[in-house]
């Protein structure tokens, strides 16, 4: 019911319930009134001229006696009031973030304090379209990665939550693309990522989707029923991203599916020939990345031989990690021709492969010539005292590299003695691990007694070694004071700018 008509049944019910407050000041009745309606018209002037100023007194002691204040509007919400009407410039932010689909480009003319509030209020599901090269405020994307992703590390993306919403958006659609489909969507999200996204971690690679097989008939040849029919496994090209992504400086891979569960099977986890051929002429043709890794996608002596060929002297690649594969001695010397002055490379991992003596002799050669590389992990492999010997003479000449991963590797005391003369002669190496190997005790007296004169290692692993408690000890009291001394250098190498 309308509120007015609300009103005007509650006056209408006042007045049929109720005495009027007039005839209660007269204090007469309807008989009375009929009695005296015979009565001069001068008493009834002068009756009039003589309640006017009482009633008028009557109103003044109890405005409630006036029916004039008897009269209330009564809204509809029982919580409105004027305080609570927003203003017109709220009205118009309101207005903007409901439309600001379909009209975005209005944020530019917004003055700043405008600006703002609307940014805070527009939906994380605004199509790609709209905000990608509209916004730029961190806020924004910040909300887009929290509703999106429960874990968001920011400081693996350069602390740019733009650059990681667009990198992980990206990933995902290649990481759940089926080969042989549309491209259509991921060449659309890689129109509008390709200046933002740097690095690419790709976690899974899904395989073709098979195709139901044949049912088995008897009229079929011999030949025919027995060899079947190979199961085309090729997985995503990367030619079709990586010409238009200019910005990509780090690129990881992995060739197999996570939780595939119950539905596991060796083909999920295949590195195709194709691949490998697909992968390495990409790789060449990006001359701006810098970092590659493929970890975990069975790449064995011939693919790794393949892709070595197709990136020598590549301009940019300073990091390759090609750990928890499958590369033999092979394969080793393709990587020791690649380290011998044919790239860039600052820091390789060639960790949990099948590299024995042989591989490691081709490495060590190759460091004696190399002149960039800064750090070597060829932890969990093969290669024995004979390897790790030839890794400890080439590092006695060369004068680069800063750290060296030897762990897991089947090490033993003459080892040892080799890496002893290494910290006495070498002046550049700071980091060495070569825990879980068995050095022994005289191994550990060893290389105590070579570190007393030593002053740049700053960092020795030991665990699992059995070089014995005193030399183990005595060694992280030495490495104790180089730390010092490097902390007081490099403190005193910060104050020379301020100082001029």
């Amino acid at each position: 019911m309308p509120r007015f008509q609300k009103v005007s049944l509650a006056r209408s019910q006042m007045t049929t319930d109720q005495p009027s407050v007039a005839q209660d000041g007269l204090g007469e009745t309807q008989t009375d009134s009929a009695a005296k309606k015979g009565s001069a018209g001068s008493n009834a002037s002068r009756r009039g001229s003589e309640l006017e100023p009482n009633a008028s007194a009557a109103a003044n002691d109890n405005p409630a006696s006036d029916l004039r204040n008897m009269r209330r509007i009564i809204a509809e919400d029982p919580e409105w009031s004027l305080a609570t009407v927003p203003l017109l410039t709220d009205l118009c932010i309101r207005h903007i973030v409901h439309n600001f689909e379909i009209n975005s480009r209005i944020i530019d003319k917004l003055l700043p304090k405008h600006k703002v509030k609307v940014l805070e209020k527009i939906s994380e599901k605004l199509p790609l379209h709209v905000t990608a090269n509209l916004i730029q405020d961190e806020g924004y994307w910040k909300r887009c990665c929290k509703a999106r992703w429960e874990i968001c590390d920011v400081v693996q993306y350069g602390k740019s939550w733009k650059r990681m919403y667009f990198e992980r958006n990206l990933q995902e659609k290649i990481e759940h693309f089926v080969p042989g489909s549309d491209l259509t969507e991921i060449k659309d999200t890689l129109l509008l990522s390709k200046n933002y996204v740097k690095k690419l971690d790709i976690r899974q690679l899904l395989p073709p989707v098979r195709e139901t097989p044949k049912i088995f008939q008897l009229d079929d040849d011999d030949a025919a029923s027995d060899a079947g029919e190979e199961v085309d496994t090729d997985h995503f090209d990367f030619n079709d991203i990586f010409k238009d992504l200019t910005e990509l400086r780090e690129f990881k891979v992995v060739y197999g599916v996570r939780d595939c569960g119950m539905n596991f099977e060796w083909n999920l986890f295949q590195f195709t020939a194709r691949d490998c051929q697909q992968l390495s002429k990409c790789i060449a043709s990006t001359k701006h990345l810098t970092s590659l890794s493929i970890t975990r996608s069975k790449v064995d002596d011939d693919k790794i031989r393949v892709m070595i060929s197709h990136i020598l002297d590549h301009p940019g690649l300073t990091e390759l990690d090609v750990s928890n594969n499958l590369i033999g001695d092979r394969g080793a010397r393709a990587i020791g021709k690649f380290l011998n002055n044919h790239s860039q490379l600052v820091t390789i991992c060639l960790a949990d492969n099948q590299i024995r003596a042989a591989g490691a002799s081709a490495i060590a050669h190759a460091l004696t010539k190399n002149s960039t590389l800064r750090v070597l992990n060829i932890r969990l492999n093969r290669i024995g005292d004979e390897g790790g010997q030839a890794i400890c003479k080439a590092l006695i000449k060369n004068a680069t590299l800063e750290q060296l991963n030897m762990g897991s590797n089947d090490l033993s005391e003459p080892t040892a003695n080799g890496l002893g003369q290494v910290i006495a002669g070498n002046s550049v190496l700071k980091k060495i691990d070569i825990s879980c190997n068995r050095i022994g005790v005289d191994g550990g007296k060893q290389l105590q007694q070579n570190m007393e004169d030593n002053k740049t290692v700053t960092h020795i692993d030991l665990r699992l070694t059995e070089c014995g408690t005193e030399a183990e000890y005595c060694i992280y009291q030495i490495l104790h004071t180089n730390r010092e001394r490097e902390r007081e250098l490099s403190l005193q190498r910060a104050a020379l700018p301020a100082a001029q």
